[in-house]
């Protein structure tokens, strides 16, 4: 059946554009290009038109808050790090390490990003453009300096010295009043401990209405949140992470991401998550997760596995975060192929659920940029990616691509089997119609689609290629008894308008 676009809110339209910005980076970058320092209340009109004119709903200001002291003193003095800012930033000092936005001291604007005053106009000037913000937040844990750390380490999972000794890095000693406690850092458990993090106790009650308190300030300020690894705070996953220092304490009754959605009405959430839980924290009322799957499978894996990712029902695919990269992923740029790139992109930008693009990738930037540098060196852009995605937000600002429905389409041989390397579907609202097809093998690929849709067979249409400029007429009879033939190059794609002729 057709599907239909994601309806959860009329607050903003279905099928959304986000834009992440690596905060930090691009206010030096538009400090270096004013002459003179810039903060977010002083962001230029120019740079808010700009992210208008290209058609974004949201704009996430990733790393806003106050960023650890304890933490940036890792950052710059662990060698593990130093690589990749060698390879982000050659000649890097000290002054451009100013530590994790992920390692919080505290739910405050960072100094050098503005106050909490410098936040509400822009996101008035998001606003004025019919845009929304979205912040940070990171529930799973905080930095080592966070005032909790003294005033509440009962907030945090605890050890003792005989764990300490054991495993020396999964903790760190805070010592207040004469007292000594060994607080967890925090993790994924599937990884080593986050050196520069302190692990929250999630089945402490005390804990969850605290972090419910913290989201309650962002939502004074922001409309909506990144949240971290989400999944870990699922409890079954969190207690299977903690069992050894949970020490029997008995599992909470209620999930904590249901208590928090209905907490803040109307506030948006996008999850970050993985380990196929995504459709499970959709039920607990998250209004988007992440679609690492399909990102893995665009990177590395046959069509016909990325194809596969596109079969969920309506309410799911609807909800799914698509992206190419992001600040925990490599440049797109960097690691797909030139031609590749242009396929994944073509298929990423039409697809239903929420959009993602990050900070730098619509210019083909290939450089990683490591979360604790403060700014980016220097690259030209690519005028041909540059060009790709300008045409693609354009093409996509169409209401077919967000209000329309959406219906994935099994392409039929065409004399061989290189069908299978096809991924089509219809998009449809009213009479528009959108056809797209995207071929992506390292070899051409042909197959018959056959179209959902009314088809007169006295009547002939035209499909103009929004991506090349081209038109191609063909006879309602044919399209009825053989289908739509496409025919693609390697790594090539198709986006049909499809119109009478």
């Amino acid at each position: 059946m057709p599907t239909s676009s994601n309806p959860l809110s009329p607050l903003y339209r279905p099928n959304p554009h986000l834009y992440e910005i690596h905060t930090w980076a691009w206010l030096e970058e538009l400090s270096a290009r004013e002459s003179h320092p810039i903060t977010l209340a002083s962001v230029p009109d120019w740079e808010w038109d700009r992210l208008q004119s290209l058609g974004f709903d949201f704009v996430w200001l990733m790393g806003l808050w106050r960023r650890s002291i304890v933490g940036r003193t890792i950052a710059r003095t662990n060698p593990c790090y130093f690589s990749s800012y060698d390879e982000a930033l050659p000649g890097w000092t000290m002054d451009d390490v100013v530590g994790s936005p992920y390692s919080i001291q505290d739910y405050i604007p960072d100094p050098r990003i503005g106050g909490w005053k410098d936040v509400d106009e822009a996101r008035e000037n998001l606003h004025r453009r019919g845009m929304k913000l979205i912040l940070d937040f990171v529930p799973n844990h905080t930095g080592l300096d966070h005032p909790w750390v003294s005033a509440h380490p009962e907030y945090y999972m605890q050890g003792n010295l005989d764990q300490f000794r054991r495993d020396p890095s999964a903790f760190f000693l805070s010592e207040r009043d004469g007292k000594a406690t060994f607080i967890a850092r925090g993790r994924d458990p599937y990884f080593p401990p986050w050196p520069d993090t302190a692990q929250l106790n999630h089945f402490n009650p005390a804990t969850r209405e605290a972090m419910l308190n913290v989201l309650r300030v962002i939502a004074a300020h922001a409309d909506g949140a990144r949240c971290d690894m989400a999944m870990l705070l699922l409890n079954d996953v969190f207690a299977k992470t903690w069992g050894p220092l949970l020490r029997g304490a008995a599992t909470p009754g209620e999930e904590f991401w249901p208590a928090a959605v209905a907490a803040l009405p109307g506030f948006i959430w996008i999850a970050e998550v993985y380990w196929d839980l995504e459709w499970r924290l959709q039920q607990l009322g998250l209004t988007f997760t992440y679609d690492k799957r399909l990102y893995d499978r665009l990177r590395a894996a046959p069509a016909q596995e990325a194809r596969e990712c596109l079969k969920a029902d309506a309410a799911t695919q609807s909800r799914c975060v698509r992206f190419l990269e992001n600040h925990d992923e490599p440049r797109s740029a960097a690691v797909f192929e030139a031609d590749k790139l242009g396929a994944a992109a073509a298929l990423v930008a039409t697809l239903p659920g929420m959009r993602f693009y990050y900070y730098g990738q619509l210019d083909g930037r290939k450089l990683h940029l490591p979360i604790q540098l403060r700014r980016a060196a220097e690259e030209p852009p690519s005028a041909q990616i540059h060009g790709l995605y300008e045409k693609l937000l354009t093409i996509t600002k169409d209401d077919a691509f967000h209000a329309g429905a959406w219906l994935l389409l099994e392409p039929r041989a065409a004399g061989d089997t290189s069908f299978q390397n096809l991924i089509a579907y219809q998009w449809k609202l009213g009479g528009a119609m959108k056809i797209v097809a995207v071929n992506l093998s390292s070899a051409s690929a042909r197959g018959n689609l056959i179209l959902n849709c009314a088809i007169d067979p006295s009547r002939e249409y035209i499909f103009h290629d929004q991506l090349h400029d081209k038109s191609y007429e063909w006879r309602g009879e044919d399209l009825i008894r053989s289908g739509l033939f496409v025919r693609l190059d390697a790594f090539q794609s198709h986006i049909f308008e499809v119109s009478l002729a």
